[in-house]
Parts: structure tokens; C-alpha cells; sequence
């Protein structure tokens, strides 16, 4: 009896030093085939340098008034393809990749002395700089999925650089992790296998957002998938995507939509799965003078699927309020 006591504390012991320290014993294994992301960037691309952060962006046309385009999550420029060059007809068009994304730098931990340049704060920070970089005193800014969660604090928090807001599909009441999952990432254990993990969910996440996140999946082309591929080729791509998780978290700019007093205009599609339509209208509810627009047959990313309605909209939008 005593010897199986033994035996079974014995286990346990072994056990609970295996999920203690296992995960500090488990080296990364090296991505491979992957390069640096200038080295994917098409011929039109452009690099600034702002905050260390090598910035990757694409400007077009040279309209006196300016339109600054972020993406949402595992997105990039690219999720303004269709939409950007009939944009410029009429306006500056400028498009970049944020930090971790697309083909803009991806600094690991130990790089940085202060606050992460993925947190929301720092992406503000960022946006704040690049615009005057390019010498614009106020920008259109235009902001994706959880693009819009940075255009919203950007508006919130420099009212002055800010000319109007366009927030499509805007992950700010809805659309971004739970809130206990941070917690549970910031565990050391979890953190030392973290980019692991997040190899392969981001490769089935993909797989599976890209048919979730469109009303209609049959109209990806190869070309869109491509696009969206393209980046994950880049140099520590998992890990950068598990800094932005780490950070994700802020302070929520739902709490003080109400001080936006620029233009503002919000985009859903009527079979948005991920940010569901009702939330971009409680955006709209908290901004009192916004204006609303349904896309019918649009899901998540109506600038992609129903580019030609989002122009229309878009455009009309602007012609009122420029």
C-alpha cells in the first residue's frame, strides 16, 4: 500500500513538473522558408521608418484631401485593392500595413523599451506620426475591423488631425478576443509555447475566417487568397502576431465615442458574422450624428466583396462632408 502511494505521488509530482516546466524546455522550432518582409513588397510599395518601426505603404493619386486606410486583424493593403486606386481619382490615397502585418517590420520583445508597438496605444502613436511624416495636418481616416479600433482612439484622442471617420465593420463592441483570454496568455508556461500555438490556429483560423468572414466565399479568386498568404512568408511572423494578442488589450474606445465630433460614417454588411451589423449600429447609437449604411449581401469585408457599393457609399459620403 505504501509503495503504490509512492507510485502515485510519484506520478503526480512528475506530472505537475512537466506542465510547470515543460513549457520552458520546449524549444521554437524555427520557421522556415520565410524572409525579410521588404523582400515581398510589389513594386509600388513604399518604407518609412517611424517609432523603429519600418512601416510598409502604398500612396496613389494627389487629391488636396487625404485618406488614410487601416486594416483589421491578418489583414493588410491588401484588403483595399479593389478600392483604392478608384479612391485616388478624386483623393490622396494612402494605405499601410500596421505594425506585425503585411510587410511592415516586426520587432520582437527586447527591442523596445517602453510600451509595446502593438498595443493600440502605440498604434495610435504611430498613426499620429506617419501622417506627419507625409505632411498632412488632417486626414479622412478610414479604419477596418479592428482598423477602426485605432481610427476611433485616434479621433478620440487627436480631434484636431482628424477631418472625418470612416469606421467600417469596426471591432469595438464586438470582433476582438474574450476578455479572459489575456490573463491566460500572459501565463509564463503559456507564453513560452504561445507563437507555437498560434502556427497552426492562425493556418486553421485562416482557412476558416476567409469562407466566415464573406457573405458569398465563392467569389475569393486565388488572387485574394494569394494576398492574403503572401505575408505569412514574412520573418517572424508568428511571433509578431503573438506580441499584438499580448497587447491587444486597452482602454475600450467605446467608453468615449461620444466626444467624436467629426463627420462620421459607418459601414456594415447585412451578414457581417464577425462584427454582427448590430454592433456597428450601437457605435452609430453612441455617436450621435453618425451615419449609418447597411450593404446588403456583404459580410465583414464589404471593400472586398461589394467593392462597387462601398464606393458608392463612400463616395457620397465625402462629396457632403469635404
Amino acid at each position: 500500500m505504501k509503495r503504490s502511494r509512492r507510485s502515485i505521488l510519484a506520478l503526480i509530482v512528475i506530472t505537475l513538473f512537466i506542465l510547470v516546466m515543460g513549457p520552458f524546455l520546449i524549444p521554437l522550432p524555427p520557421l522556415h522558408d520565410t524572409v525579410p518582409p521588404e523582400q515581398l513588397a510589389d513594386p509600388d510599395s513604399k518604407f518609412v521608418t517611424i517609432q523603429d518601426v519600418k512601416v510598409h505603404y502604398k500612396m496613389e493619386g494627389r487629391g488636396d484631401d487625404v485618406l488614410i486606410l487601416l486594416h483589421g486583424f491578418g489583414a493588410s493593403t491588401f484588403t483595399w485593392h479593389k478600392v483604392s486606386k478608384p479612391l485616388s481619382q478624386h483623393y490622396t490615397v494612402i494605405a499601410y500595413d500596421r505594425t506585425g502585418f503585411g510587410y511592415s517590420s516586426r520587432p520582437m520583445p527586447g527591442e523596445w523599451n517602453d510600451e509595446s508597438p502593438y498595443s493600440p496605444e502605440s498604434q495610435v502613436e504611430q498613426l499620429i506620426a506617419l501622417i506627419n511624416t507625409w505632411g498632412v495636418d488632417k486626414a479622412v481616416l478610414v479604419g477596418s475591423s479592428a482598423g477602426g479600433t485605432i481610427v476611433a482612439l485616434a479621433a478620440e484622442k487627436y480631434p484636431e488631425r482628424v477631418k472625418a471617420l470612416i469606421l467600417v465593420a469596426a471591432a469595438i463592441f464586438k470582433g476582438g478576443p474574450p476578455k479572459w483570454l489575456g490573463p491566460v496568455m500572459r501565463i509564463p508556461q503559456v507564453k513560452c509555447v504561445g507563437p507555437l500555438l498560434l502556427r497552426g490556429y492562425y493556418k486553421y483560423f485562416f482557412e476558416k475566417a476567409r469562407k466566415f468572414a464573406w457573405h458569398d466565399p465563392s467569389k475569393q479568386t486565388p488572387e485574394i487568397l494569394e494576398g492574403y498568404r503572401k505575408p505569412m512568408r514574412a520573418h517572424n511572423w508568428d511571433r509578431a502576431l503573438w506580441e499584438y494578442a499580448l497587447a491587444y488589450e486597452s482602454s475600450n474606445p467605446g467608453e468615449k465615442l461620444g466626444v467624436i465630433k467629426v463627420p462620421v460614417l459607418v459601414i456594415t454588411g447585412d451578414d457581417d458574422r464577425i462584427v454582427p451589423p448590430e454592433a456597428s449600429e450601437k457605435i452609430a447609437d453612441e455617436i450621435s450624428h453618425a451615419e449609418l449604411v447597411v450593404i446588403s449581401n456583404a459580410g465583414h469585408l464589404p471593400q472586398e466583396e461589394t467593392p462597387e457599393e462601398f464606393l458608392e457609399v463612400v463616395n457620397n459620403f465625402l462629396e457632403e462632408v469635404l
